[in-house]
């Protein structure tokens, strides 16, 4: 009689082979396509990742061409997918893989680079190179909460350690790539967060959280902050072909490099002519709502800069930029 350990691996493998979603990323044991995918996928949805991890290999198809981006093309093929430090970290860490000659090969090596913790580095050296190192993602840790029905807060460290001890010792020793991808994708698709899908679920005999009725309880977590409304205006000033701009700084905390359109602060001589659409934009744990207006202004201000509207295409601007310059058409 197997073990019931020996049964979740067995029972999990073949799920995964008739179940798994075809994704491109998992068409390759490439580190490079690998880490590319696990850093993009990083608070942010699967559906659209996709398009965004194909256009970034288009555009920089190995370490090397990413170590020698600059700063436009980098955070131009990066915008939408937020959070940019990550791209700044993938370029130092590409060139630090160049300068070694190889990419690294082992979970403690690969840990190293910038920007990648224990996640991304056990996803890389268990996917790629078949290390026996077990994957916590938020969809493993929600896993496993029910399967061992731990009842403790998964933000807490102790939390997380004893999870990935579970992690570690559940992983199939033959197939640790398989094992940490099917275990991604039992939660992402079936053990889902608030009412997870137990009927279709491989393992449900094993699941502790489902024998106890606590699968919808489970995992337990901190509240999340209280949602802060924040009202901003944008002022979007064009004549002569050209529009008024400013541009973070490059190593700003965040969006540096990026180009936004300028607030009443910033264009105190502006003038507006009319309204022309408002939207929302949620960032963590607050809601900004802008109110976009035209405007006329003599003269630059300090921060801001005439842009020529021909280069729109081929400088960073932000996602709130963006969405702010739908009406106009002036980004393609």
């Amino acid at each position: 009689m197997k073990s019931p350990k020996a049964a979740l691996r067995q029972t999990l493998a073949k799920w995964y082979e008739r179940a798994a979603r075809d994704l491109p990323w998992r068409r390759t044991t490439d580190p490079y396509r690998i880490w590319i995918s696990e850093i993009m996928l990083q608070q942010t949805r699967v559906a659209a990742v996709i398009p965004f991890y194909e256009r970034f290999l288009d555009r920089f198809p190995s370490v090397g061409a990413l170590a020698e981006a600059d700063d436009d093309s980098l955070l131009r093929e990066w915008t939408g997918l937020g959070y940019y430090s990550r791209a700044r970290n993938l370029r130092e860490a590409a060139r630090r893989i160049s300068a070694a000659g190889s990419f690294p090969s082992t979970y403690n090596e690969i840990i190293e680079l910038p920007g990648i913790g224990p996640y991304t580095a056990a996803a890389v050296a268990s996917i790629s190179f078949g290390e026996r190192r077990a994957v916590l993602d938020g969809n493993v840790i929600r896993v496993l909460s029910r399967l061992t029905a731990n009842g403790g807060d998964t933000q807490s460290p102790k939390t997380r350690h004893l999870l990935l001890a579970v992690a570690q010792d559940l992983l199939n020793p033959r197939q640790p790539a398989k094992h940490n991808q099917a275990m991604m994708e039992l939660g992402a698709t079936i053990c889902v967060p608030g009412v997870p899908k137990c009927g279709e679920c491989p393992v449900e005999k094993l699941c502790k959280a489902r024998a106890q009725g606590l699968e919808r309880e489970l995992p337990l977590k901190n509240r999340k902050a209280k949602l802060r409304r924040v009202r901003r205006t944008l002022l979007v000033a064009i004549q002569n072909g050209n529009i008024l701009l400013w541009q973070r700084p490059q190593d700003a905390p965040m969006l540096g490099g990026f180009w936004e359109l300028p607030e009443p602060n910033q264009l105190p001589a502006a003038t507006i002519s009319r309204q022309v659409h408002e939207f929302q934009h949620a960032i963590t744990n607050r809601i900004y709502e802008f109110k976009v207006v035209e405007a006329k202004s003599p003269q630059p201000g300090i921060e801001c800069q005439w842009v020529n509207l021909d280069r729109m295409g081929s400088i960073p601007i932000s996602t709130v930029a963006r969405k702010a310059l739908s009406p106009w058409g002036v980004l393609g």
